[in-house]
């Protein structure tokens, strides 16, 4: 029996646009909340929300089971952190601040059992291989690894090209907040001078065969982006939502006493 088939990997090497949201709330009743909206991916936040392993073990089981397919974005580019996620049963990866080749190459060795790379062999123990129901996991995982790299420096744009070019990862994301802040424009990543910016990288990634995202809630750089190519797109963030409903309804003047 073959790993479990990344559904989303299979859509975005096929050019199928898939739109998805945040999951920041670090907690599993409101995962499954959002589980039920009916996004194509959720993105589970370990690197601005407060997550640990258990807790994005937790979200990953529920929305596994729903029609929404998880995304992991870990903390930090730590091969022992990408291990316990990817045992835990996470396909789907996003680094954040990969800014040169050898980072990218790494994550992808992180990813890959040997002689590809140098994943932990602890399959039989793991939620990723059924607990070892999965008789083939170790042969088969590796091809249903979808690894996407985070762009949001300067030094990252500088160095896109090849880490474009490292065979194994799938797609690069644009991280707007971030790129503008280190560029010098802190708070004004949908300037149009930043969008347009911003576009050019999106096309620059899609030339290269791989995949483009770019997280905004920001409908008109969002259909910049879907213009530049873009084919995976955060259109929310479930932290944001929650406190932009909350505050609308405390402030209306119909609100019960």
């Amino acid at each position: 029996m073959p790993a479990n088939v990344n559904a989303f990997k299979q859509k975005l090497l096929s050019g199928q646009q898939q739109f998805g949201c945040w999951v920041g709330m670090a907690d599993s009743y409101a995962a499954e909340i959002s589980a039920t909206a009916g996004f194509d991916w959720l993105l589970i936040d370990g690197e601005h929300a407060p997550n640990d392993l258990r807790s994005i073990l937790r979200q990953l089981q529920i929305i596994s089971a729903s029609n929404s397919h998880p995304i992991v974005r870990l903390p930090a580019s730590e091969t022992y952190m990408i291990k316990q996620v990817l045992d835990a049963g996470a396909q789907t990866l996003l680094i954040p601040m990969v800014e040169s080749a050898e980072q990218a190459t790494a994550l992808v060795e992180a990813t890959r059992y040997p002689p590809k790379g140098v994943r932990g062999v602890g399959a039989a123990l793991a939620r990723a291989s059924s607990f070892n129901a999965i008789t083939d996991y170790l042969t088969t995982a590796d091809e249903q690894i979808c690894l996407l790299v985070q762009i949001e420096s300067k030094a990252g744009v500088d160095a896109l090209d090849e880490i474009l070019a490292v065979e194994g990862v799938d797609g690069a994301f644009i991280g707007p907040a971030d790129l503008a802040a280190d560029l010098g424009r802190l708070g004004e990543h949908d300037a149009e001078d930043m969008l347009e910016n911003t576009n050019t990288i999106l096309r620059k990634i899609c030339a290269s065969g791989k995949a483009a995202g770019i997280l905004s809630m920001n409908e008109n750089a969002i259909a910049q982006a879907l213009e530049a190519g873009a084919t995976y797109i955060g259109v929310g963030i479930d932290v944001m939502l929650f406190a932009s409903a909350m505050r609308k309804l405390a402030s209306s003047p119909t609100k019960p006493d």
